[in-house]
């Protein structure tokens, strides 16, 4: 804690801000997509997690703490998803400008598992019309700070609203082909409920909503015997949790006398490569949604 304190208070610059854009920094991929699309040209956006990056167990390095520490603003989920960065963002809060990018959305529409200590799930991005109401705390945050880019990040926040308003619709046609009886999402850990209830799938996890607790032999278990028991076609793997866990469920299920396949990999908790469609958020939704109608319904194509 006194090392943290003590590169807080160095402050440091951050190379190239001499341009008088705006420092952003900002924890999970899907946000800094958000902040990239919306501050255009007069902010400079790092994010600090990268694809593959797990933010439930992400502990910020000495050099993330001095971006933090020279950042004009920091966006972050909140709602626990960043939970090792939970004291840093605290200490932060006062010295820097701090943004919950899920701040805005109302609390009836956010979802509290009972098994999560009363606290909130975190993953509403996987509800493209929750991740929306993040954008827009996306522009006032940014406008906050630059008043006169207001006019700039509501032009381009608009073009990214109607992009996210016609992929919701796309997800919606697509979802529609594949039969109610097979709309059963398996997953590593417990990241697509608020995809399941926008569209209208049963969602089970192996582990939890956190990924910090490991999955034991007994939930491997019982996932398996909920597969077998609906005859569910594919299970998925996810980009930022180790794939053992799944693996030791699909061989637990073949011990029972079914196969279930691996139906792909999908984005949970980060986004792709950069530079990749998978790399955006509307591109990481896109390859999920295909991914799971095509291992689940895989005689079904795709609409336009």
């Amino acid at each position: 804690m006194i090392l943290l304190a003590a590169l807080v208070g160095c402050g440091e610059a951050v190379p190239g801000d001499e341009d008088g854009r705006l420092r952003v920094v900002a924890t999970v991929g899907m946000i800094t997509d958000i902040a990239e699309r919306v501050g255009g040209d007069r902010v400079r956006v790092h994010g600090l997690m990268g694809p593959g990056v797990d933010p439930h167990l992400y502990k910020a390095s000495a050099g993330d703490i001095r971006r933090l520490a020279s950042a004009d603003l920091i966006l972050y989920n909140g709602l626990h998803l960043e939970a090792a960065m939970a004291d840093l963002l605290e200490q932060m809060d006062g010295r820097t400008r701090t943004r919950a990018v899920t701040a805005d959305i109302d609390p009836s529409r956010l979802l509290r598992p009972a098994e999560f200590e009363g606290a909130y799930d975190p993953h509403v991005w996987s509800d493209v019309s929750l991740w929306m109401v993040a954008v827009e705390t996306v522009v006032e945050a940014l406008s906050e700070l630059d008043p006169e880019g207001e006019g700039d990040f509501r032009a381009n926040a608009d073009l990214l609203l109607e992009e996210l308003e016609e992929l919701d619709r796309w997800i919606q046609a697509q979802v529609a082909r594949v039969p109610e009886h097979l709309r059963v999402l398996v997953t590593a850990h417990d990241a697509f409920n608020y995809f399941g209830r926008a569209y209208g799938f049963e969602v089970r996890g192996l582990q939890g909503l956190s990924t910090v607790t490991e999955a034991g032999a007994g939930d491997v278990q019982d996932l398996a015997g909920f597969i077998v028991r609906r005859e569910i076609p594919a299970l998925f793997v996810e980009s930022s949790i180790p794939t053992r866990n799944v693996e030791a469920v699909q061989a637990a299920v073949r011990s029972r006398g079914f196969e279930v396949a691996m139906g792909g990999t999908l984005f949970s908790d980060a986004m792709g490569d950069a530079g990749t469609p998978e790399g955006t958020y509307p591109g990481m939704i896109r390859h999920n949604v295909r991914t799971i109608v095509e291992a689940l319904a895989p005689d079904v194509e795709e609409e336009p």
